[in-house]
Formats: C-alpha cells, sequence, structure tokens
C-alpha cells in the first residue's frame, strides 16, 4: 500500500528524532570516556605511574654480618665465615638431570641434600634458585665458577655463616645459631622480614638468642627490575645494612678451657666469679657440645648421641640444674643465728650422732658422733646436728630470709638459656605450692640444705661472694657492647655485721687449713693463695632403718644415678678475697673426696693466670698434679702458652 506524503514526512521526523536520540547518548558516552581517560592520565598520572613500577622493580632485603662475640680478652668465640654454596635455577639449566651429573664431577654430592633440593625444585617456581651443595669448599666452588660455560643454570655463591673457633668451651654460654624455623617465627610477636630469607640464621640458646636483637644488626636492601612472572632482570641499586652489635663477655676463655679439660667427662658444673665487679670468669657444664654441628642443621645421629646421654651434655647445668645444698649451706643457717643473736660463736651443742624431733630421729653423718661443737667446729667437721639444733632456736623464716639476702632465692639475669631460681621455702611457699603444712622436721632438714631448698651452682658462687665481701654482689657475664661498658655487678652493703663474717670466714678457712677439716686433703699450702671453703654432700635418696642398721652403702658401691651428689664452695685468697668458686659433680659421692680437689685446682689456675707452681700443692700431690697438669695441656688444643687460639 502506498503511503501518503504527510505519512513519509512523519516518518522521517520520527526517524530523525532517534536519530539524534542515539547520536546524543552517543556523543555524552564518548564524553564520559574522555573525562575519565583525562581524569586517569592527568590526575592520577602519578598513581598509576607509581603502581606501574612496583610491578616493575622490587625491594629485597640484604642480610647483615651478624656481630661476633669476644671473650674478657678480646679473643674470638663466635665469628662469621665465608660460606660457598652452589644453586641451581631450574629453567635455565633446561635438562636438570644432565647438569647435576656435570657437577657430581667436580664436586662431591650428598645424596640427601641433592634429593631435598630436587623435591624443593619440584615445589618452587621455575625461575627461583635452589641450593644444589652448601658449605663446599674454596677449591670445589673455583672449579665450578672455572666450567661455568658446562653448566647451565648453576651458580656459586658466597655467604656468611656463624663459626665457633673455641669449640665445646663456650656451647652452654654463647649457644649457637641455626635456620629460621615455624617454631620461631610464631614466638615472635612481629618477625622481622629478615627472619622470612631462606636459610637466615638466628640465635637459638645462649648468648646468641638472648641478645638476638643486637647481634642480628639491620638489613640493607636493593632494588631489583623484574619482569612479568616475576625473574629479575637487572640490580638497579643498592643500601647496604648495619652489622650487628660486637658482644664482649667476662669470661676469660684460658681458665673455661682449662676447667672444661679438667672436668672432662665427669657430669657437673663449674662457676668461677670475680668478687671485685661480679663477672663471671668461667662458667662450665660438662659433659659439653660441638656448637658447630647446629649451624646448619645437627643430624639426627648425632642429635640422638646427646639427647640419650645420662650426663645430659646439652643442659646448662650451671645455671639450669637445681640441687639441694647440703652442708654448703650451713654458712646461711649459722649466720641467720649469729645476726639473730641467739647463739655466739663459743656456744656448744652436744653431738651424739643424731637428734630427736618429734618423734624422729634425723642423724649426722657422722654415725659414732662429733661430741661437744661451737661454730668454727662445727663448720670445720660439718656436724649436722650443730644445725638441727639452730634451726630449732630460730626458725624456718629466719634462714629462708638470711638465704634471700645472700641471692639464694632469685633468678639472677644473665643471658644464658633457662636460668632457675634458686628456693628458700617459708611456711607460706609449702602452703601455696603444696596444700600442706609446714612441720619442725621440714626446719631441721633444711638447716643443712636438704628438704625443699635448692640452689644451683651460680646461686653457691653468688652467696659465697657475698659472704666472703659483705656486699650484693651480683654476677655479671657481659662485658662490653659495641665498646660501652655494662653495669657493674659490685653491690651494696648487705647490712651484716662484719664481726659475724669475719667468724664465719674464719670457720671456713679452717675446713680447708687445719687438720680436722673436711677439706684439708684439697688444701693451697702457698702463702698468700690459702682458700676458706665449704665441703657438701647432696642426698639423692632416702636411707631406711634397716640400711642405717646393717651400714649405709658407701656410694662407690651404688649406681652412678643412685650416688649423692657432691659440693664445694670456696673463695681465694684468704686474707685478700678476689675469686669464688662453686662446683658440683652430679652424683660425684662426698664432696671432700670429688669436688673440692675440682675446685682447688681451679682456684689455683684462675689466680696463677696459668698452669700453678707445684710448690703450691701439698708435697703428696705434687707428682700427680704434675702428671695430671700435662695431660690437661694435651687435652687443651684451643690455646698456646700466651693463651692465644690455636683453632
Amino acid at each position: 500500500m502506498r503511503r501518503s506524503a504527510s505519512e513519509s514526512a512523519q516518518s522521517a521526523t520520527k526517524i530523525t528524532r532517534r536519530g539524534l536520540i542515539v547520536a546524543g547518548v552517543q556523543l555524552g558516552f564518548i564524553g564520559i570516556l574522555g573525562a575519565r581517560m583525562r581524569y586517569m592520565q592527568v590526575e592520577q598520572a602519578d598513581e598509576f605511574r607509581l603502581l606501574a613500577d612496583e610491578n616493575r622493580i622490587n625491594i629485597r632485603l640484604i642480610p647483615p654480618a651478624r656481630g661476633q662475640i669476644f671473650d674478657r680478652n678480646g679473643t674470638v668465640i663466635a665469628e662469621n665465615e665465608p660460606s660457598y654454596r652452589i644453586t641451581m635455577v631450574r629453567e635455565d639449566a633446561g635438562d636438570v638431570n644432565t647438569v647435576i651429573a656435570r657437577l657430581s664431577t667436580l664436586v662431591e654430592l650428598d645424596d640427601d641434600d641433592l634429593n631435598r633440593a630436587l623435591v624443593e625444585m619440584q615445589r618452587s617456581a621455575p625461575f627461583l634458585p635452589v641450593t644444589i651443595a652448601d658449605r663446599i669448599t674454596w677449591e670445589e666452588l673455583s672449579r665450578v665458577a672455572a666450567n661455568a660455560p658446562a653448566l647451565p643454570g648453576i651458580t656459586p655463591e658466597v655467604g656468611l655463616s656463624r663459626r665457633y673457633p673455641l669449640g665445646v668451651d663456650f656451647a652452654h654460654v654463647a649457644g649457637y645459631v641455626g635456620p629460621v624455623s615455624q617454631r620461631d617465627l610464631d614466638r615472635i610477636e612481629d618477625p622481622d622480614q629478615l627472619l622470612r630469607i631462606p636459610r637466615f640464621q638466628i640465635g637459638k640458646v645462649g648468648v646468641e638468642a638472648n641478645y638476638e636483637d643486637l647481634l642480628r644488626g639491620k638489613a640493607g636492601a636493593k632494588r631489583v627490575e623484574v619482569n612479568a612472572v616475576g625473574r629479575v632482570m637487572r640490580e638497579l641499586d643498592r643500601r647496604e645494612g648495619n652489622s650487628g652489635a660486637n658482644v664482649q663477655l667476662t669470661v676469660d676463655h684460658k681458665l673455661q678451657n682449662y676447667v672444661q679439660a679438667r672436668l672432662g667427662e665427669e657430669s657437673a658444673s663449674v662457676v668461677v666469679m670475680d668478687l671485685e665487679r661480679g663477672d663471671l670468669l668461667a662458667i662450665a657444664s660438662s659433659p659439653t657440645y660441638d656448637p658447630n654441628k647446629f649451624v646448619r642443621g645437627i643430624s639426627i645421629a648425632d642429635y640422638a648421641f646427646l639427647r640419650d646421654n645420662d650426663h645430659r651434655p646439652l643442659a646448662s647445668k650451671t645455671v639450669q640444674d637445681a640441687y639441694p645444698p647440703g652442708s654448703t649451706f650451713k654458712m646461711v643457717t649459722a649466720l641467720a643465728a649469729l645476726e639473730e643473736g641467739v647463739i655466739t660463736a663459743e656456744d656448744t651443742v652436744h653431738c651424739p650422732g643424731h637428734l630427736e624431733v618429734s618423734g624422729r630421729r634425723f642423724h649426722c653423718w657422722k654415725r659414732a658422733g662429733h661430741g661437744h661443737m661451737n661454730l668454727e667446729q662445727s663448720l670445720r667437721e660439718s656436724c649436722d646436728v650443730y644445725y638441727y639444733d639452730l634451726a630449732l632456736k630460730i626458725g624456718i623464716e629466719k634462714i629462708s630470709e638470711m638465704a634471700r639476702k645472700l641471692g639464694m632465692d632469685e633468678r639472677h639475669d644473665i643471658p644464658m638459656s633457662a636460668v632457675t631460681s634458686g628456693l628458700a621455702p617459708t611456711k607460706e611457699w609449702k602452703k601455696r605450692t603444696r596444700g600442706q603444712d609446714w612441720v619442725i622436721g621440714d626446719t631441721v632438714n633444711a638447716s643443712i640444705g636438704q628438704g625443699f631448698v635448692l640452689s644451683s651452682p651460680l646461686h653457691l658462687a653468688v652467696m659465697t661472694a657475698r659472704l666472703a665481701t659483705g656486699r650484693s654482689v651480683t654476677p655479671r657475664l657481659i662485658n662490653t657492647i659495641d665498646g660501652i661498658a655494662q653495669p657493674s655487678g659490685i653491690g651494696e652493703d648487705l647490712g651484716l655485721s662484719e664481726n659475724n663474717l669475719r667468724k664465719i670466714r674464719k670457720a671456713m678457712y679452717t675446713v680447708s687449713n687445719n687438720r680436722r677439716g673436711t677439706a684439708y686433703g684439697s688444701r693451697i699450702i702457698e702463702d698468700g693463695f690459702r682458700m676458706a671453703g665449704k665441703t657438701g654432700t647432696s642426698q639423692v635418696r632416702n636411707i631406711s632403718l634397716a640400711e642405717r642398721a646393717r651400714g649405709v652403702t658407701r656410694n662407690e658401691d651404688l649406681p652412678w644415678e643412685r650416688r649423692d651428689h657432691a659440693l664445694f664452695v670456696n673463695f681465694a685468697p684468704y686474707d685478700n678475697p678476689e675469686i669464688a668458686v662453686a662446683v658440683v659433680v652430679e652424683h660425684g659421692g662426698g664432696g671432700s673426696t670429688t669436688a673440692a680437689p675440682i675446685a682447688r685446682d681451679v682456684t689455683l689456675q684462675a689466680l696463677y693466670g696459668d698452669d700453678p707452681p707445684l710448690s703450691a700443692y701439698p708435697a703428696k700431690d705434687r707428682t700427680r698434679v704434675r702428671d695430671m697438669q700435662k695431660r690437661l695441656r694435651e687435652l687443651r688444643p684451643n690455646t698456646d702458652k700466651d693463651g692465644k687460639s690455636r683453632a
């Protein structure tokens, strides 16, 4: 049907109007796009330029050099050494097995390490380097570098690793470092990004762990250009970090080395403390271990040997273990009684070999008894009944108060692992921790360092130092940090009667220098070097009435783990005290026969600074001592005659 002219005109008008609307919408959309493009290209240009750079340029951390650890004389205890390793990038290597076969002709590859590397390679991005061989020699590194064209994807690298040149001597003090574990990261609230670098090492125990933040240093950074998949194309610039702080200990490495050799394979510990500043001159646990084995991860077999050894070489016995102090605690009880004025030094107590208390018989170590004993005699011959009697007169609260004053009920603040608190028990303590009332027998036991009383070798050294000086001498292990001296442990006056302290010191002198003294056999005879000490024997088992009736079994007839602990404490020289020494030999039997000879030898070595002359020893001991000194020199490879490190 043919449309009229008017209808055609109306239709054309509609089409034109619709076209204009569509054109308007299109123009509006184009305008919006244009405005948006202008906004993004002009007004937000800087922001998008920054985002583009971030996609193209990465910031990567540069690990700093770890701070070193030195002894008091500047001998290196922990240092950094070049560590050479071989890495492979899978995508650059092509045929991985062929390249590894070529590499094995140049470097000896450990099968376990190689298998771990291959597994890691499959899990990692193909452009990331994976360590194939670690801690290789310089010669091996050179061979790989010389054959680089035939080894695609292989890169020889140089880094830093921790080394302990004195080996076993400072394992329990300096500690060791090891690779960061997930457990380490979980323990830290806001871990440094350095800790996420593969194979990065941190302190695990000892000074290395306690001063980790200072020793680690501050990371540097480098800017690298990467492609779309994250592969490094080139390095743009770098900023080196700050090395960790150097830490100097108070320990003398020559003395520490001697003590470790003198203890041998005994399960024992020794603390030597300077009385002027509280410096720990030696703090040694035996047996020990080589911390270098932990740096890259100790083998399962080596760790199992250390873990299962009944002498516990991994334990820092000087600070970690707490023992009943035995008769070395008697000075505490005696001084408490003197300070309270309940006795004088001349008052005597009769010892028939036991004391009956509340229907229970408390025995003296000497079955027949000591007879009448005054203060000096009771310490000299270590009469137990004398102290049982004192305990009944003054009570546990006064005894524990004196123990706290002498530093035996606190956790001394030194940067070693698992430092324990001592225990000077009170009535309130037993009620709170055991849910039981205190009984008089507890006080009697505590008076001779048994029962609930506990102390570490460090506590015993501090107690002896305070008795010798009358000051609150505090143990000090850190001498300087980056050359800055750390606070002294000289301590304040304890407020004790100097007259009472002199009586205790004089009694301790007779222990070592009177023929009836329990440590007379381990005396020093050189004038000006004589020591004042106290023996101790700490029971680890109960002795039944039946056993007492037939005769107490001698320690040497018992299995090792059932023998008593042997203890000895001393200060020297008596006339002008310079050092305090504490020795604990686990299951060593008697303090006079086992611990006292060690303490005497260590004391002389500390005072002379080298092997003492034989004239310092009783004539009967000189042949044995000469042979011992010769043997110990052969066992001390870490120091020469001038005390310099040989390692």
